[in-house]
């Protein structure tokens, strides 16, 4: 049993879990839903999931965080201390392990002194296991709901800021991913039936809706509800986005509604290249830096490094991972990241 690490990434709309061995290599990696705005029981249930699916006792929790934003709390400070409290509860002080980003991990007595540092660190994870295996790179974690940029630079990571606040001001952080995020909130005016057309300022679709008409979606990594509450078919997807330009889907062919997926799908991508251009201004990568790819959108990653003429590079060239696991674990980096800094650094004595 000790010869495991299960890291832990906790979001406020999925539980993120990768399991490692003695030699750090993921043997099984997980997600599932955890709409944590509805309450903390949601999050009891994802532990339940996770557990019952790895199917076996784990000694060693490794954990980060960005589920301490969810509006049922206050504030992140408490949120922080919710969530840490919780997984202590569940599998006890002296088996769990906090990252606290600059600070490493921590334990149940120093959470209170690193609130700040603990929240929403996880993209800190990923970027401190990466920048030991490659000098130079821009690493783009596009998720359901954000994307992150981090400029790896001799070996560090080169960032401008460490909160989310300051990290959104510098495009390290940008709110848009390629599942959860509102179609309302990428696009507000797009070409339809030969017009400019206005967008409703409304959550009827999602980009969910947009990848699944443009077939980038990976599958798998569909799991939040619609924004209608009904299904994930093509039609029911193009009917959602329909509604956006103020139509029925019965209004035009399948075919014009990909297309006005197309365009959407160009203006988020649009919006991460500006980030990525931002990035390179900084002047600390060489010209031929590659883009990292991870998360579950690292599909519009390679697609961005093809339009800007740079070389791609799938994270998966350093996770160590069964063949079983090796996807889900790049999807899921910063629980893969968070372990992997576990095993190589933390004592894990009480």
């Amino acid at each position: 049993m000790n010869s495991v690490t299960l890291g832990w990434d906790l979001g406020g709309a999925h539980v993120k879990a990768v399991l490692l061995d003695a030699d750090g290599v993921a043997v099984q990696a997980v997600q599932t839903p955890c709409p944590l705005w509805r309450g903390m029981e949601h999050l009891a249930l994802a532990l339940d999931a996770v557990m019952g699916t790895l199917g076996r006792p784990v000694s060693r929790h490794a954990v980060t965080m960005t589920g301490e934003l969810a509006d049922i709390f206050s504030s992140r400070d408490e949120g922080v201390q919710q969530l840490s409290d919780a997984m202590i509860n569940r599998f006890g002080a002296r088996h769990v392990r906090i990252y606290a980003g600059r600070h490493g991990f921590v334990s149940q007595a120093d959470i209170p002194t690193y609130l700040a540092d603990i929240a929403s660190a996880n993209w800190h994870a990923s970027a401190s296991f990466l920048a030991t295996q490659i000098d130079h790179a821009l690493l783009m974690d596009v998720g359901s709901t954000t994307s992150d940029l981090v400029v790896l630079h001799q070996g560090r990571a080169a960032v401008c800021a460490y909160s989310d606040a300051e990290r959104m001001r510098h495009d390290e952080l940008i709110y848009t991913g390629v599942i959860r995020t509102p179609v309302m909130a990428v696009a507000h005016r797009v070409p339809f039936d030969g017009a400019w057309q206005g967008v409703a300022a409304e959550h009827f679709a999602t980009m969910a809706d947009v990848y699944r008409l443009t077939g980038d979606l990976p599958e798998g990594c569909d799991m939040a509800e619609t924004a209608d509450g009904a299904g994930k078919s093509l039609e029911e997807s193009a009917r959602r986005l329909a509604r956006m330009v103020g139509r029925d889907f019965s209004d035009a062919s399948l075919n014009q509604w990909r297309t006005l997926a197309l365009a959407i799908k160009s203006r988020q991508l649009h919006k991460l290249e500006a980030g990525v251009e931002r990035a390179l201004s900084r002047g600390l990568l060489p010209e031929g830096a590659p883009l990292l790819g991870a998360g579950a959108g690292r599909f519009v990653v390679s697609e961005l490094a093809r339009n800007m003429g740079r070389e791609y590079r799938d994270v998966s060239e350093w996770v160590m991972a069964s063949p079983s696991a090796a996807d889900w674990a790049v999807t899921c980096l910063p629980a893969y990241a968070v372990a992997r800094l576990g095993v190589s650094g933390q004592t894990w004595q009480p």
